[in-house]
């Protein structure tokens, strides 16, 4: 039979995005026989970040306000906005170029109650996580994107950034976005107020939270809370910090004495999901009735990704291999027949 060089290298694609497929299939039908997965990065132990309490945001959208002047970000109007909004009110309803952090709203029925499910309402604050294995790090070619060893915090370099977007792709939490309307875009997304930090000041949106429904500090600690408020009952009196929980960063801020209202829900969002992220939330309406992503694994995607590449890479065994395969099948199709 006459092989094309066409066929040919269909054919050769066909069996190679076959093969591909299939050692992905096999990684994640058996997650308990994963040769292939390297082993997940620890959270460093100094590593900062974020507790959101959802039971204590009122939606003021001050921590939004905070951000965009922290960061210089412009205002932003969707179009729908437009017959009522001239351009002065900043209304983001979602993570874009030019909104790095957003107070979102889960509604449901009378909207009677607040942080209730059924006929309630409750906030979620978006933002970056700052994952302890991120997938934008692991997919970036030319490390544009990078993970501080120390705070953990995940930065971007625009001079380093080709403009693949790759990590906007790879993100599970949908955070990095594109300056889709800008002829030099960037990536854009929360570094966390790195630049403020860097002054001993607090990130702009905790700095700004007039009832410590974000709470800065070590991400250990800020487990640690989590898991006291998810121990709380309705009725108990606690204590809610405010600022920097452990009061170094921008100085000990008063916190204030509440009344618990509703039961937390038995889950610290960010503790386990995708490997540990250092941005933590406490909620009384389950995490999926926020938007958030709940069906997925507790080690990261790039411990697979990594793991299959970094095997059949080794030594360039695989491609060496996969090549001499190739040039074998031209040679035996082409060596009786005319070059098409």
């Amino acid at each position: 039979m006459t092989l094309s060089r066409r066929n040919f290298l269909s054919k050769a694609a066909r069996g190679s995005a076959a093969a591909a497929t299939a050692a992905c299939a096999a990684v994640a039908a058996a997650p308990e026989a994963n040769a292939l997965q390297r082993p997940p990065k620890p959270m460093p132990a100094e590593a900062v970040g974020l507790l959101y309490d959802s039971t204590l945001c009122i939606g003021c959208k001050a921590c939004v306000k905070a951000c965009k002047d922290a960061n210089g970000m412009p205002v932003e109007v969707a179009p729908d906005q437009t017959a009522w909004n001239g351009g002065e009110w900043d209304t983001p309803v979602e993570l874009s170029g030019k909104t790095l952090n957003v107070i979102k709203a889960y509604t449901n029925g009378t909207m009677a109650e607040k942080d209730r499910e059924t006929d309630g309402f409750a906030f979620i604050k978006r933002q970056c996580l700052h994952c302890a294995d991120p997938s934008c790090v692991s997919v970036c070619p030319v490390t544009a994107m990078t993970k501080d060893a120390r705070t953990g915090i995940v930065s971007y370099n625009p001079d380093a950034c080709i403009g693949c977007r790759y990590c906007v792709l790879s993100c599970p939490f949908g955070v990095p976005k594109y300056e889709y309307d800008s002829p030099t875009g960037q990536i854009r997304k929360c570094q966390l107020c790195k630049h403020r930090l860097a002054e001993n000041q607090l990130p702009a949106c905790s700095d700004v939270c007039p009832t410590g429904a974000t709470l800065f500090g070590r991400t250990e600690d800020l487990k640690a809370e989590a898991k006291r408020r998810v121990a709380l009952k309705p009725g108990e009196r606690t204590h809610y910090p405010r600022g920097d929980i452990a009061g170094k960063v921008g100085g000990r801020r008063d916190g204030h004495e509440a009344t618990v209202r509703v039961a937390y829900q038995q889950h610290i969002y960010g503790e386990k999901e995708l490997g540990g992220t250092q941005c933590l939330a406490v909620s009384a309406v389950p995490f999926d009735k926020l938007n958030l992503p709940t069906n997925v694994p507790e080690t990261g995607y790039p411990t697979v990704s990594e793991g299959i590449q970094h095997t059949l890479y080794a030594g360039m065994v695989g491609p060496a291999t996969l090549l001499a395969g190739l040039v074998y099948l031209a040679h035996r199709n082409t060596k009786d027949h005319d070059v098409d």
